[in-house]
């Protein structure tokens, strides 16, 4: 038997990164999770054990935090950016490099007056917000930015009917039902020259008001709203991905005590669960498509 070395990379996982910028009149928290990834020619060290071209992942660790201390980090693609630069730049072996940040929010207390406390903060709800930067050294970098966690639910505005049914079909239609998700989204930028953290405030909230603002006949209804929405409000987002699972509340019967439950009392349920997902992207121009036309001809001729 012949065995080859197929793709391979290796990095620096969960660097738990907490930068506080001390001003004169407040100090400000960012609290991020980073991950690094590099490629690569590193076969010599997983074939003769030759680790003369690899980065240590400990010193991976240490870059993070060193370039933390001379970089602003609230811009997570910048930061991004950053990181896969120098870390393309380190070594020969390395050819690309993949960065993906995690940052956890914190909400500023208010002091006794009403005003933002200056130091003090409690950990917020709403969602992690989630960049992926990559890069090979070229200049050209790609940027995913995201959202993870982000719980919603509406009471009613949702329903399920007139679905396909089979022998094992038990599930009841229903027009008034409780929807709750847990929104994880990934979406591409046209062009890197967005304001990244206005950008991914304007994602969040486009997302949030499209969740609350229609009827929903189902979870994929909503998820294609929400993806429409965003990309309306947001010419710079050329898609949108969403996984969206249902956590479902179950109305309970009470009948059996001899209680009415007018749609008052839940079960919620944690498992199994069902999981829609599903990418929202803009259609071709038409010049887009004639260059994909003139390119296919193009290499049809070669071929030939």
């Amino acid at each position: 038997m012949t065995a080859v070395l197929g793709q391979n990379n290796y990095g620096k996982s969960r660097v738990r990164l907490v930068k506080v910028t001390r001003r004169p009149e407040r100090h400000d928290l960012a609290d991020l999770t980073v991950d690094v990834a590099l490629e690569g020619d590193f076969a010599a060290a997983h074939l003769s054990g030759d680790n003369s071209g690899m980065l240590a992942t400990d010193t991976m660790r240490n870059t993070v935090y060193a370039l933390a201390k001379g970089e602003p980090v609230d811009d997570l693609e910048r930061f991004g950016m950053r990181l896969v630069e120098h870390f393309v730049a380190t070594g020969p072996s390395v050819s690309r490099a993949r960065v993906q940040l995690v940052e956890h929010p914190w909400a500023r207390l208010e002091s006794a007056d009403g005003r933002p406390h200056e130091h003090a903060f409690q950990r917020s709800g709403g969602g992690d917000r989630v960049a992926t930067v990559a890069g090979d050294g070229s200049g050209a970098v790609e940027i995913e930015a995201g959202i993870d966690g982000l719980v919603v639910l509406k009471t009613t505005g949702s329903g399920w009917e007139g679905y396909l049914k089979d022998r094992y079909t038990s599930l009841a239609e229903t027009d008034d039902r409780i929807m709750a998700t847990e929104i994880s989204a990934r979406w591409s930028y046209r062009d890197t020259d967005a304001d990244f953290t206005a950008a991914w405030h304007d994602v969040r909230r486009t997302v949030l008001d499209a969740f609350g603002d229609h009827y929903s006949p189902s979870v994929q209804f909503t998820l294609h709203r929400m993806g429409e929405a965003v990309l309306e409000a947001r010419p710079d987002v050329q898609r949108i991905r969403f996984s969206l699972p249902n956590k479902h509340h179950l109305l309970y019967d009470l009948s059996r005590f001899g209680l009415e439950n007018d749609h008052e009392i839940f079960q919620a349920t944690d498992e199994p669960y069902g999981l829609i997902e599903g990418t929202i992207e803009r259609a071709p121009t038409r010049a887009e498509d004639n260059g994909a036309a003139e390119a296919a001809t193009a290499a049809a001729r070669a071929g030939a």
